[in-house]
């Protein structure tokens, strides 16, 4: 490996050098950015590993509710296998790293990591939490929290096992736990000098056929079609799934009704909408109805034949 990366360092001595070309936005794309300036509100998925994510929830939240969407995936995937060469390990986790990047950049996403290690399969959350150091992973988490300020946090997997693999259910364990520490001012103290405590509205769980808790799952239709886009959240979700490349993952392409269930685990009840209770507009920020005034009066002028004039 040391000898390619020279190798391929003396080559590019030779060649002429290129910059990464900028990305190139349509003027659809430049409307629904304008768009989603008038919604602030927030949503944090967190998982174990790259491709744990639920790529079609991520897209609908990012590009139909036009939330501020991240996924916080705690390790890089370096214990998976490698379909498409021979790194592993810290050089796998370097390639699945930029998979996720890649996915993110197609659903929306934002994307955030720990600095819990993939050893490997795991039976249970209690083998995991002798190879990960439990109180640095959690502080981890709960500083995405703090600076991302989500108002609601997903979890992809149950607290209980129903998950399977060990980091699967201590990601949920350690995200409920991040759930309630990042309000709390004597836990990580030594983080308020860069963030402020933040308590998320509520966190959920994403699907499997848990414990309801007494309330009723709040169900969401992910299965929509996206007219400015020109695609469906099923469509985006398979095009960002197939990022990652390494696992061989990817996913059909699809489009019609596809049900999401969320349930609560923690934080306030909510009976209609993940986000209930919970003020998505500028007038959650003191002044705030100036800015919205001036996004809709953006908006009102955008020409899609000619957006530069709207710069």
């Amino acid at each position: 490996m040391k000898k390619l990366l020279l190798a391929l360092s003396l080559f590019g001595q030779f060649l002429p050098a290129h910059s990464q070309a900028p990305k190139s936005w349509t003027s659809a794309e430049i409307y629904q950015a304008m768009e989603k300036l008038n919604v602030l509100g927030s949503v944090l998925y967190i998982a174990a590993h790259p491709d744990d994510e639920n790529t079609r929830l991520i897209a609908y939240l990012s590009k139909d509710r036009l939330y501020r969407t991240g996924y916080l995936a705690l390790t890089r995937g370096d214990g998976g296998q490698n379909l498409i060469g021979d790194e592993q390990s810290v050089e796998l986790g370097l390639i699945r790293t930029q998979e996720l990047l890649a996915a993110r950049r197609v659903d929306g996403g934002e994307q955030f990591f720990t600095r819990a290690f993939d050893f490997g399969f795991s039976k249970g959350p209690e083998e995991t939490f002798t190879k990960w150091d439990r109180e640095k992973i959690l502080s981890d988490v709960v500083w995405v929290i703090r600076k991302f300020q989500p108002d609601v946090i997903i979890t992809r997997f149950p607290t209980t096992g129903e998950g399977g693999h060990g980091h699967h259910t201590a990601s949920a364990i350690l995200a409920n736990e991040a759930f309630k520490a990042a309000a709390d001012p004597s836990r990580f103290p030594q983080q308020l000098q860069y963030v402020k405590t933040w308590q998320a509205k509520r966190i959920f769980l994403n699907g499997f056929n848990a414990q309801t808790n007494g309330s009723s799952p709040i169900r969401v239709d992910v299965g929509g079609y996206n007219p400015l886009l020109g695609k469906s959240y099923g469509e985006i979700s398979a095009d960002s799934r197939s990022n990652h490349k390494s696992q061989g993952f990817g996913s059909a392409s699809s489009r019609g009704e596809s049900t999401e269930s969320l349930v609560l685990t923690g934080g306030e009840a909510a009976t209609n909408d993940l986000m209930d209770n919970v003020d998505i507009s500028w007038k959650r920020v003191k002044g705030g109805e100036a800015i919205a005034n001036m996004i809709n009066a953006l908006k009102t002028s955008f020409n899609v034949a000619h957006p530069e004039a709207s710069v």
